[in-house]
């Protein structure tokens, strides 16, 4: 037996100039789906279940970028995608694409318990949802008016950096700040939700949402969805990322937490550093993980990350900056 362990994020790279009262909604919610998986926990209920309920929380929930309130696409709608994976047996699911699953990430864990696949997309996705006959809802149920008037911001000023809810414009002709693959893009917003849980039996487990950037093309997958990538588990640790997609995905980051724990013995926290700043080159990204013994431990080399964590012990954290 160990103790469980728990953490959650709201994504990573937070406006400085965040109002005080959006920097407490976040903790609010971030508060209420810890303890939402802190009760599971007490009740023995395995990591894999609680990674789920957690981020069905964070989907149902407008504020953060996963499910309702997801960013939109350059067409105005919303394209989510997810994933989930086990750690015992390093069992997966994921999805992209969706454009009526409610909660996206309970879509993925039917691909793992439910298809002999490990990843669905777009029509296949939808289409298997329709068999699983998960709830579904037309496309206007995951769009505010928030990210409506973000996207119309954007598309006006054709420069906009989006960290978090508060537009930097950068007047035409000014290069972009941020870069993805070694070219500017023009908006970002990296709100990705996601959860890493072990429980008494040290069953490690990780899930991660989000509806991507805002303004992106339209079939542009990031990394939430990519095992390895934005999320990972195995039989050591789980991780789930955050931040620049295209810089997650080239570090592989999430499994390159478990990779430095089983090959250079790092421990969870000794790794989470080294992976933040070895493997992201120029990118910004966070990440949360837990280990099989009980720890929990977070990092990330941008501006702020949402996050909160919390261990049977009676430690609970919730925080933005670092």
């Amino acid at each position: 037996m160990v103790g469980w362990a728990i953490a959650v994020h709201g994504g990573a790279g937070v406006d400085p100039n965040l109002p005080a009262e959006r920097q407490e909604q976040a903790k609010q919610l971030l508060t209420r789906c810890l303890n939402l998986g802190i009760a599971a926990l007490r009740s023995s209920v395995p990591a894999i279940d609680v990674v789920e309920l957690v981020v069905r929380e964070l989907e149902t929930d407008p504020f953060f970028n996963s499910g309702r309130g997801s960013a939109l696409t350059e067409n105005g709608t919303v394209e989510m995608e997810a994933s989930i994976m086990d750690g015992p047996g390093r069992r997966c699911g994921a999805v992209s694409g969706l454009t009526t699953v409610k909660n996206p990430v309970s879509l993925a864990r039917l691909v793992m318990d439910k298809s002999p696949h490990s990843y669905l997309a777009f029509s296949g996705a939808e289409n298997f949802a329709k068999q699983m006959g998960v709830d579904r809802v037309d496309n206007d149920y995951f769009i505010t008016q928030d990210n409506v008037e973000m996207l119309k911001l954007a598309k006006e000023a054709g420069s906009i950096v989006f960290d978090y809810r508060i537009p930097k414009v950068c007047g035409t002709g000014v290069q972009s700040p941020i870069h993805m693959n070694g070219l500017p893009i023009s908006i970002y917003a990296p709100e990705t939700v996601g959860c890493v849980v072990v429980d008494n039996e040290g069953r490690c487990a990780a899930a991660t949402s989000t509806g991507g950037l805002l303004n992106k093309r339209m079939g542009r997958i990031g990394d939430s969805p990519l095992i390895g990538a934005g999320t990972y588990a195995c039989d050591v640790c789980g991780v789930s990322c955050t931040g620049e997609g295209e810089a997650i995905i080239r570090g592989t980051l999430a499994r390159e937490v478990a990779a430095v724990m089983e090959y250079k013995g790092l421990q969870l926290q000794e790794a989470v550093d080294f992976v933040i700043k070895e493997r992201l080159d120029d990118g910004k990204a966070g990440l949360i993980a837990v280990s099989k013994t009980g720890e929990v431990a977070y990092g990330f080399n941008c501006v702020g990350m949402f996050r909160g964590c919390a261990t049977e012990n009676g430690f609970m954290e919730v925080g933005i900056w670092g």
